[in-house]
This record gives structure tokens, sequence and C-alpha cells, in this order.
């Protein structure tokens, strides 16, 4: 190793290294555009079907009452209620469960506790929104959120 390092040897090297990393950015480009079909559930929402209207209202509903400013969804949020990207799965996979909590809750929350308030949803709304929230919970996040209780 007596050689001594140049500047043609490091241009080589700088431009050897810019070409191995954009040729494997495109291959990971590559790869994801071919992975993200495989993972998506858009055929849920098309707004034809029955599951895709009552998704739609229910993320309407989720939107209208202003939930992320509570609760966060798939890790976006507030943080000062429970993450409800896998509640779906915390109910034991029963919607009705996760309708049955919505619906008991008080009318002016717990005194002296972080409550949620109770909305009046009516059956239709909250079959909407339970519909929603299953839907969330099956998206694949790989893994997130790390733990069933969020």
């Amino acid at each position: 190793m007596s050689q001594t390092f140049t500047k043609s040897m490091a241009r080589n090297i700088f431009y050897g290294g810019a070409v191995f990393f954009f040729l494997l950015f495109l291959a990971l480009t590559f790869d994801t555009h071919q992975a993200l079909p495989k993972r998506d559930q858009r055929h849920l929402l098309d707004s034809a079907t029955e599951v895709g209207q009552r998704i739609a209202k229910g993320k309407a509903l989720w939107e209208e009452n202003n939930c992320i400013g509570c609760h966060t969804l798939l890790g976006e949020g507030a943080y000062f209620a429970p993450e409800l990207g896998n509640v779906y799965v915390r109910f034991g996979n029963s919607k009705e469960a996760i309708k049955a909590f919505i619906k008991s809750r008080p009318e002016n929350g717990i005194t002296g506790r972080r409550s949620m308030p109770q909305f009046h949803f009516s059956d239709e709304e909250l079959d909407a929104l339970a519909e929603f929230l299953k839907y969330a919970s099956e998206i694949d996040t790989s893994g997130w959120p790390p733990s069933k209780q969020g």
C-alpha cells in the first residue's frame, strides 16, 4: 500500500458511489411501487359499495367531530386520548363493542377525569364510525402502534 491517494482516485470513488446510490435509490423506488398495490385497500373505499359508503361517512364523522383533536390515528393527531388505529383489535374485533363503548359515554364526561363526551350518534352513524375504525385497523402499518394498547 505504498500508493498515495490521488485526486483521480477520489474522483472515481465519488462518481462510482454517486452512481451506485442513485441506482440503489431507483431500485428501492421501483420495489416500493410494486409492493404498494398489494397492501392497498382502496377497493374498500369504492363509493359504489355499501361498505365504502359507510367508511366514507365514518371518516366524515371523524372529521366533523374533531376526533383527531384528542385521539391519534396511525400516529397522527393529539395524544390526549388513546390511539385508535388498533381500537378494533383492542375491542376483540367487534364493531358492536366499539359502538357500545361510544354509546355508553356519560353526558358530561366523568368529573375529575379526562373522558370522551357523549356525541349522541344515531345507530347509522355509530355503524359508519365503527366501520371506519375497522378499516383503519386493517391498514398495513408495519407494526404500528407497537403495542395492542396503542
